[in-house]
């Protein structure tokens, strides 16, 4: 009596179906495919930028505005 069976989640599936609809159904899949999808890049760039070392970026930022100073005076 505690276990689902299939017949359970078939009936729990024409419910869903009938109140939302097929088509809420499918943005819905879609939007969390994309949202999936968005997430897995996210990570893919943020491990490439851990990659890099900070000390580089930091130093064309102190490399600009020693330029700007001296173009200054």
């Amino acid at each position: 009596m505690g276990t689902w069976s299939i017949w359970h989640w078939l009936v729990v599936l024409v419910i869903v179906m009938l109140v939302f609809g097929t088509k809420k159904l499918r943005n819905v899949g879609q939007d969390l495919g994309g949202a999936v999808k968005g997430f897995k890049d996210g990570m893919k760039e943020g491990s490439s930028d851990a990659a890099k070392p900070l000390d580089s970026q930091a130093g064309t930022t102190i490399e600009g505005e020693a330029r700007k100073e001296q173009a200054k005076s």
